[in-house]
């Protein structure tokens, strides 16, 4: 009868894996409750501080596929006269989640669609065309702002790049393959198989997709990055990911084109701790810019430029503090 008791008060209702919520965040289609913004037919995850008229600054995470938490920090440029601009791109993060063919049958197409998502973005909460309008771009981030500066020169009037890859597709591949510390026989990837066991994630299962991908990068030895685990990780975008990485190998696009019609000077971030980005491969990834300051963050990796409290606080924002002030 104890036993019998025990098994009763321990009874939960069953929860499925396919059910928003369950395995991984609802994006803010799934809760309205989340703040939000609709740009160019998607539904995107966003956040705005500081005073609607002051100077725009849009930071652009990472990824493709990530979120915008790790550049919150970012928020206290609004003590600083700006108005700070947060959201979650396309399939990233909380936004919106679409078809991995409404990606592919783009072919590069993608990219466009991605610089009028963020145009979007920027009309939403510009308040008048006077308004300047800064962009701080991290890992992709700091790709997609480049070319969306490349393709409209004069919509941007600051650029701050951090770690960007690479600008053109051989070398983001370069850098992806030595960025990378994922060995065939590492205990993630034993977790990862073990978890393909049960959780194989079919075509355009976001949730199931999501989880998998924030499991194989929450840690990071060669970026120096040593994230919290997946389970408290927001959710990734496993399939805007996959997308953009195929039509990328199939089209190999170069970012740099008509960067030389930006002329305002550029800050190029890169951090002392991340193995991959040498002072030599920042050097050549950075010779793109007509003009530029190269600045390296000491202390920290990749991600920590941004979420590490003492880095950011130190020099990160400083910096681009004093960039913005020289404009």
């Amino acid at each position: 009868m104890a036993l019998g008791a025990v098994l009763f008060v321990s009874c939960a209702k069953e929860r499925f894996i396919n059910e928003p919520g369950n395995l991984v965040p609802k994006t803010v289609t799934e809760d309205t409750l989340l703040p939000s913004i609709k740009v160019n037919g998607a539904w995107l995850h966003s956040e705005a501080f500081g005073h609607p008229d002051s100077t725009m600054v849009v930071f652009l995470h990472g990824g493709p596929g990530g979120d915008y938490r790790s550049l919150l920090n970012g928020k206290q440029l609004a003590n600083h006269g700006y108005r700070v601009v947060f959201y979650d791109q396309r399939g990233s993060g909380l936004s919106q989640r679409f078809p991995k063919a409404s990606y592919t049958s783009l072919g590069l197409g993608v990219l466009d669609q991605m610089y009028d998502d963020l145009a979007g973005v920027i009309a939403h909460y510009r308040k008048s065309a006077a308004q300047k309008v800064y962009l701080v771009g991290h890992s992709w981030g700091g790709i997609l702002a480049t070319g969306f500066a490349a393709k409209y020169p004069f919509k941007v009037q600051g650029l701050v790049v951090a770690e960007p890859g690479g600008l053109k597709w051989e070398d983001i591949e370069e850098y992806t393959k030595k960025s990378r510390d994922f060995g065939l026989w590492t205990e993630l990837a034993n977790d990862a198989a073990f978890l393909d066991q049960f959780l194989s994630g079919k075509k355009d299962q976001h949730a199931v997709l999501d989880y998998k991908m924030a499991l194989m990068g929450y840690n990071n030895n060669i970026t120096g990055e040593h994230n919290v685990l997946p389970g408290s990780q927001w959710r990734a975008g496993a399939v805007v990911n996959t997308a953009c990485y195929e039509i990328a190998d199939e089209y190999a696009p170069d970012f740099t084109v008509g960067i030389n019609a930006f002329t305002k000077p550029v800050l190029f971030l890169y951090s002392a701790q991340n193995k991959a980005y040498t002072d030599a491969w920042a050097q050549k990834i950075s010779s793109a810019y007509n003009t530029k300051v190269l600045q390296k963050i000491t202390g920290t990796g990749h991600q920590g430029m941004f979420q590490d409290n003492t880095a950011w606080s130190g020099s990160t924002l400083p910096t681009i503090v004093a960039y913005f002030r020289s404009l």
